[in-house]
């Protein structure tokens, strides 16, 4: 059994603990907590660097912090296509500038006693940032839960995987919240996407239209809709991660989604290549 070692930390997110902390202090001076009801029983979350999307992040994560402490993350990611393998990791834990984030075994055991994975470990895995960017703020504001993180493929396994999620967490009377990890549309010469030509023109259709339309999916909790509407409009590079997600909080009990921030890459480097992120909380 280890410790997986954080490939990204340094670069994609600051080295330090002190560093981090600032950043996410920084982070929740600019954000504010929903006003309508919502359970605080997961999210979704954008995955880039904390610099273009850690904002986002931290808004669905403090949100959740704020409603409810939270023991066991199911944490949904991985950049699969449709009829790939799932994977799912099973070694201790993970390592964050906060300290380890530990894998709960009794979960992940129970998850793979119902479905065919991948199994990763700390030395075998694939290199991810679905996963590994969510990891600190989990370890930040989420100080003693436990995760089982598994990479989803959009399918219908994404689906009963969400749902068996559910049952887990129920069964272990766990307060969990479960992630679905994703960035919206990647658009740009960078991406070979280009439909709506350049400059400010595209950068509305992509707010304005491309991402509205998958996140108002995810507002709705439509786990087959969404993994639809992403292969049709390149609006998710995730969609099984946030299949299973929205499969498990509607198992869950929550009946909508409240979108707590919405950005773009263009907001804090202006580029003709540019993303999308959505936070979303349940």
């Amino acid at each position: 059994m280890g410790i997986k070692r954080a490939d990204l930390i340094g670069s994609w997110y600051p080295g330090t603990e002190r560093e981090c902390r600032k950043m996410i202090e920084e982070f929740l001076e600019k954000i504010s907590v929903p006003d309508e009801d919502y359970l605080g029983i997961g999210g979704i979350v954008p995955h880039a660097g904390w610099f273009f999307s850690g904002k986002t992040a931290t808004a669905v994560y403090s949100a959740i912090k704020h409603a409810v402490t939270i023991e066991l993350v199911f944490l949904f990611g991985m950049h699969l296509p449709p009829g790939s393998e799932n994977y799912i990791f099973v070694d201790e834990g993970y390592e964050t500038p906060f300290g380890p984030v530990y894998v709960n075994g009794e979960a992940t055991g129970m998850m793979l006693d119902s479905f065919s994975f991948v199994e990763e470990d700390a030395v075998n895995y694939v290199r991810d940032n679905t996963i590994e960017i969510q990891l600190p703020f989990i370890k930040y504001f989420f100080p003693e839960a436990t995760v089982v993180a598994c990479g989803i493929s959009p399918g219908p396994s994404a689906i009963e995987i969400g749902k068996k999620a559910s049952e887990i967490s129920k069964s272990l009377e766990y307060n969990t919240c479960f992630i679905g990890s994703t960035d919206l549309t990647h658009y740009g010469p960078n991406y070979g996407f280009v439909s709506h030509g350049t400059g400010i023109e595209a950068l509305k259709w992509v707010k304005e239209v491309n991402d509205k339309r998958i996140v108002e999916l995810f507002l709705e909790i439509n786990p087959k809709a969404i993994m639809e509407e992403a292969e049709l409009h390149h609006n998710a590079c995730c969609p099984g991660a946030v299949a299973a997600a929205t499969s498990a909080v509607s198992e869950s009990g929550a009946k909508k989604g409240i979108l707590v921030d919405y950005s773009t890459s263009y907001d804090v480097m202006p580029n003709s290549s540019f993303v999308g992120y959505a936070g979303v909380v349940y």
